[in-house]
Parts: C-alpha cells; sequence; structure tokens
C-alpha cells in the first residue's frame, strides 16, 4: 500500500484569476504544468476580478 502524502506536501500554485493559492488534484496529475486556475468559475472568467469590490 503506497504512503499516504499530507496535503502540505503537495505542490501548489497560485490561480491566475483570483490570485488565491490552490493545491494539486489527482484529476490534474497528467496536466499540472498547464493547470492556471483553481476553479470553473475562474477558468471562465464569471468570477470577480481580485480587487474588485462590492
Amino acid at each position: 500500500m503506497p504512503k499516504m502524502r499530507r496535503k502540505s506536501d503537495l505542490p501548489t500554485k497560485t490561480c491566475a484569476a483570483c490570485g488565491l493559492p490552490f493545491t494539486w488534484r489527482k484529476k490534474w496529475e497528467r496536466d499540472w504544468d498547464n493547470v492556471k486556475f483553481c476553479s470553473d468559475r475562474c477558468r471562465s472568467g464569471k468570477g470577480k476580478a481580485k480587487g474588485e469590490g462590492g
């Protein structure tokens, strides 16, 4: 059985849309180098931009 990894041991990136950090996910395993956004909402650009208040 493989060793368990702690979440703190996983690689992280900063989202290009919201600027928040996010961690590696199993579904991004093959394409981690090309992942730029933390969610579909940020990828589609429908979320608020960083610094935009309301």
